[in-house]
């Protein structure tokens, strides 16, 4: 199959085309066939990327592990899925990802690809949705009436965080650039500060969760403007490897749900949640789309890769 993997060069990380083995699905596995994948630049310096789990050296991964596609082939004790059905999730980070023209994934973290979205719009949603869902639902336990502080609203994760908060009944504050304050205000932002031009913590206390997307110096200000007994959630990448422990205890990292991608179908179909694809780009231009320099038609959104042509 086609595929592209991770290999170093001169200038670091990056990928090159492969024909590759075509995966096979083993016991409770289904193969995917590739219609589009979602880009996270980062990904490719990630521990998963360049390492095995046992700590082994990992070469020529195949990174993107969010998608949208068709299944396959379904492996033996696999009653969920059928042949032919088209589908959205996320695989194992230590798996293989989906810049390819077939994946392997289990039952459990894919559901049925929201059906008003194209296979490039699906691809673009099961990581930031499901960031923000368990952000808000496992780590803080978000409920209505809540004030809630969202740095980086039109960002990858911001735009689902600001969006969930705000349906769960949330009073929402946002930051974000000047270019994107209108978007994040018609997401349902309350209010949105520009963090080019105003420190928040002039204007912002008393919050009962900071949703922290930047990490640094932004998570460190935002400590002082939560109450007594509120919640800082980070996904910043300096969060998994600090010795701080109280940054280490608002850290987390998503991980597959099919009941939460199924409920996040839902609100996409019903038209009460929305994503956002910045660009589409071939396989073949796939390692461009990773150093995050592709020109698109929004300034925000998800840059996809379209493996399988609509």
């Amino acid at each position: 199959m086609r595929a592209m993997q991770v290999v170093e060069s001169a200038g670091g990380l990056t990928l090159t085309a492969a024909d590759a083995e075509k995966p096979k699905p083993g016991e409770g596995q289904v193969l995917v066939q590739v219609h589009a994948v979602g880009v996270t630049p980062t990904e490719l310096s990630w521990y998963p990327t360049t390492r095995q789990k046992s700590g082994e050296p990992r070469l020529r991964a195949i990174p993107g592990h969010e998608f949208s596609g068709v299944i396959a082939e379904v492996g033996p004790g696999v009653n969920s899925f059928t042949a032919g059905q088209e589908i959205y999730g996320f695989n194992d980070w230590f798996e293989d990802g989906a810049v390819a023209e077939f994946c392997v994934t289990v039952p459990a973290s894919i559901a049925a690809k929201p059906a008003v979205l194209t296979h490039e719009q699906a691809a673009s949603v099961p990581i930031g949705a499901l960031t923000a869902w368990q952000g808000f639902f496992e780590q803080a336990k978000l409920k209505a009436g809540d004030s809630v502080l969202v740095h980086g609203g039109a960002g990858a994760v911001g735009v689902f965080a600001v969006q969930i908060a705000k349906l769960r009944g949330a009073h929402v504050i946002a930051t974000a650039s000047g270019k994107n304050l209108a978007l994040v205000k018609e997401l349902g932002a309350d209010e949105v500060i520009d963090y080019e031009t105003a420190r928040f913590e002039d204007s912002v206390r008393d919050i009962d969760i900071v949703f922290d997307t930047v990490g640094g110096e932004t998570r460190e200000r935002s400590w002082n403007v939560l109450k007594d007994g509120g919640k800082m959630i980070s996904i910043a990448a300096d969060g998994e490897v600090t010795t701080n422990p109280k940054v280490r205890d608002a850290y987390f990292i998503v991980r597959p749900d099919q009941q939460q991608l199924v409920e996040i179908a839902e609100l996409l179909d019903a038209g009460r949640l929305k994503t956002f694809v910045k660009a589409v780009v071939p396989l073949k231009d796939a390692a461009l789309a990773f150093t995050g320099k592709v020109p698109g038609t929004f300034g925000y959104g998800k840059t996809v890769v379209a493996v399988t042509a609509d």
